[in-house]
């Protein structure tokens, strides 16, 4: 059975897979202290809960937060006796080379997420993914990363709004039925959902012109279904993206190490 491990800047999911068979998703907040031993302790009594049987003999790891790596690596061998395959690490063979410029480190979320949408949709397309920052990645007709977009996250907008003008309050991002707001609440968040509706069509238009080739243009993350419903852009929206991208690169290398 494969343990993948997506760690982002807000949230660690873990993934069961027994073959190509998904089993099961855990969720919990990053934390950059969280030890092996905590890992397992939380690990552990989610299977328990979910009545689980599992039997882990392989783990891969894509982290955006490097300060938690060795804490997972450790967790992986101590408690399932692997050495875990660590995406953007020198050991980690990618079915597909990124093109980009030389000793640019891309993070390994995006190469991860771009190994999944050329496995289920080809080449020639961008990754729109609405995490913690959103990021475009741009695939090319052979599979390769060649670069992207990286701008500030929705919410992270929003918090940026509320922590630098006193008056602001905090609030959650959801699609206003106007765009003029009769309050402060409904101004950012017209502001932010608008403003962001403009930015993915006006970098998804630039990101085509430079391209030069027809494009698929594919969403995820944890926001992407609110802005799927409104940008007519859109030809996929992949709920897993990472998680199957992690399967695809551990099978490349199961297969060619």
């Amino acid at each position: 059975m494969l343990l993948a491990i997506d760690c982002g800047n807000t949230n660690t999911v873990f993934s069961i897979w027994d073959g190509e068979s998904f089993l099961c998703t855990l969720r919990t907040s990053t934390h950059h202290a969280r030890t092996a031993d905590a890992y397992f302790t939380w690990y552990s009594t989610l299977v328990k809960h979910y009545g689980i049987e599992v039997d882990i003999t392989d783990v891969i790891i894509s982290s955006t937060v490097p300060r938690v790596v060795f804490n997972l690596r450790v967790f992986a061998d101590r408690f399932f006796g692997c050495r875990p395959i660590v995406v953007g690490k020198p050991e980690c063979l990618l079915p597909h080379l990124p093109r980009v410029d030389t000793g640019t480190q891309v993070g390994p979320d995006r190469l991860v997420n771009t190994a999944g949408a050329y496995d289920r949709h080809g080449g020639d397309l961008v990754v729109v993914d609405f995490g913690t920052a959103t990021t475009f990645d741009v695939v090319a007709h052979d599979g390769a990363y060649i670069g992207g977009v990286i701008a500030p996250g929705v919410n992270l907008s929003l918090e940026a709004l509320h922590q630098a003008a006193a008056a602001l309050p905090h609030v959650d991002i959801s699609k206003p039925q106007n765009v003029i707001g009769t309050n402060t609440v409904a101004c950012m968040q017209s502001g932010v959902f608008w403003g962001y509706v403009g930015l993915v069509r006006e970098i998804c238009t630039r990101i085509k012109e430079e391209h030069e080739r027809p494009m698929k243009i594919v969403s995820t993350g944890g926001l992407a279904p609110l802005f799927q419903q409104t940008v007519d852009l859109f030809d996929a929206f992949e709920d897993d993206l990472t998680m199957h991208g992690l399967t695809v690169i551990h099978r490349y290398n199961k297969e060619n190490s």
